[in-house]
């Protein structure tokens, strides 16, 4: 039943893709996003539905559920008043900046990391999240350090660039690219690769509900999360930036960064809090 649920809502994020691509619309530059925000006192983000702790769906009741949840909502009621609503789009790392540049979405909180490459498609806010990549093996894994996966398989997510950074550090790993994280721990449980590579965070996510795999070795990379926005949308961004810092200034960041990761095993949440 998870698993049909979160299909859909794949499927339905694909189909509004479609449409707009299919119908055009008014281009995004010269909308004033953040105009439109106001009128309507709404924001509509796209987020991760397959993410624990910080974007997944809770099948009891169908919502949204995560520290990216809990911090759009509070980024909302900065921007646009305490009555504001923060509307929920499920976004994939393939499909989030295709639905952000149609429209289908006024921002991304979706684990997407701060990029030279991405920068030349859309912008970003400040970063709100500090994550490292680092790996998912089983318990009794002869894979100690990245180092470890020359000759053997990495399994990982397309649309991220966690693949690309293994290269870096085990050029001759074997390489197998999934749509989502949810087939790529499957994947691993399988057997069909020897790690798991994404961020921390969200690895944490995973070891929590699956006894017998852990996070192994220390993040070999510095992953800077980002709000992605359209180019042109300065005063959105501009925006999403005083927001930011107003949530941490009022203690509201770190309040939700304990309540998503204050217990989480093998994840020292104190080297996210901010001042």
């Amino acid at each position: 039943m998870k698993r049909l649920k979160y299909l859909m809502l794949m499927i339905t994020s694909l189909l509004l893709l479609l449409t707009l691509s299919a119908c055009g619309s008014k281009p995004l530059s010269s909308q004033n996003i953040l105009e439109n925000d106001k009128q309507s006192k709404t924001i509509t983000w796209g987020v991760k539905a397959d993410t624990k702790l910080l974007g997944l769906i809770d099948v009891k009741d169908g919502k949204e559920k995560g520290f990216e949840i809990d911090l759009a909502t509070a980024l909302t009621k900065k921007m646009l008043g305490k009555d504001a609503k923060a509307k929920f789009v499920t976004v994939t790392s393939q499909s989030r900046i295709p639905l952000l540049k149609n429209g289908n979405i006024d921002a991304i909180i979706a684990t997407m990391t701060i990029t030279p490459e991405r920068l030349k498609t859309i912008d970003f806010s400040d970063s709100y999240f500090d994550a490292g990549q680092s790996l998912l093996v089983k318990d009794d894994s002869s894979v100690k350090k990245v180092e470890d996966l020359n000759n053997k398989t990495i399994i990982g997510v397309v649309g991220s660039n966690s693949v690309e950074n293994v290269k870096k550090f085990a050029p001759k790993a074997q390489v197998l690219q999934l749509p989502d994280y949810a087939q790529a721990l499957t994947a691993l449980k399988s057997g069909q690769g020897d790690a798991l590579t994404t961020d921390n965070v969200i690895l944490a996510g995973m070891a929590v509900n699956n006894p017998g795999y852990k996070l192994q070795g220390k993040a070999f990379t510095t992953e800077p999360y980002g709000i992605g926005i359209n180019k042109g949308q300065d005063d959105f961004r501009k925006a999403v930036n005083k927001a930011l810092k107003e949530v941490q200034q009022d203690g509201t960041y770190n309040k939700l960064i304990v309540k998503w990761f204050g217990n989480v095993p093998g994840f020292n949440y104190k080297e996210v809090l901010r001042k």
